[in-house]
């Protein structure tokens, strides 16, 4: 867990909304071409499915339905909490699995997914993204695919109707997880609101530093289908 050093709510929001546009009005042509020129392949190697390579894998509202179904208890509040009010309570953006003692996923066995078939939206679309992000000299534009050259192979052959419909899907998902984003900051926003709360980032900090070091426990509100669930860690 990190503290987020922009956390005006109004900022985060415009932000969000902006890059929901710009998104698009992505080139449908500019995606589909670059995905045909990578021609990425997957080579079931499942290093996407653990903490060497991933974070966490977070869940749009729809996925949480369908893992709620399959296991309830697999599920907890995503990392990286956007607020903090001044009495001491976080809030995030959504749910993210849970993973085991050794970083793979919750549902990763023998490096294969056993819950494949309804795996969640980014595990569908990944390595693809479409969003702006900074490389590693913190130069923010574009980016289409992540870990570029550290998982699967390249420069296969990828039909037409292959790449068109993975721009397809990979818009899809960062659309509905920015209409996600969005709601959560306006949730946020009006909860703040009618609760005469405010971010406070000294609490976040000291907040994270106890609960680190097993002195206090977490409640965090999750959002979730336009409003939060509280969640005590």
């Amino acid at each position: 867990m990190i503290s987020v050093k922009k956390n005006n709510i109004e900022t985060r929001l415009a932000d969000a909304r902006e890059e929901l546009a710009d998104v698009k009005k992505f080139p449908d042509s500019e995606f589909v071409g670059i995905i045909k020129e990578l021609g990425f392949r997957c080579e079931l190697c499942a290093r996407c499915c653990t903490k060497e390579f991933n974070d966490h894998v977070f869940l749009l509202d729809a996925d949480l339905a369908v893992i709620r179904q399959i296991n309830p208890d697999s599920v907890t509040p995503a990392p990286y909490y956007e607020f903090c009010d001044q009495k001491g309570r976080f809030y995030v953006s959504g749910y993210a699995l849970k993973t085991k003692p050794d970083g793979s996923c919750i549902f990763l066995e023998n490096k294969r997914c056993t819950i494949y078939d309804r795996r969640p939206s980014i595990c569908r679309v990944y390595p693809y993204m479409l969003h702006r992000e900074a490389d590693d000299s913190g130069n923010v534009d574009w980016r289409q695919m992540s870990g570029l050259n550290e998982h699967g192979s390249y420069y296969s052959e990828l039909d037409d109707s292959e790449c068109e419909a993975i721009a397809q899907d990979t818009r899809a998902y960062e659309e509905a997880y920015l209409r996600q984003i969005i709601g959560f900051f306006e949730a946020v926003k009006a909860h703040f609101q009618k609760n005469d709360l405010k971010h406070v980032q000294s609490v976040y900090d000291r907040r994270i530093r106890e609960f680190l070091k097993g002195k206090c426990e977490l409640e965090v509100f999750v959002y979730f289908k336009g409003g939060f669930e509280k969640y005590n860690l």
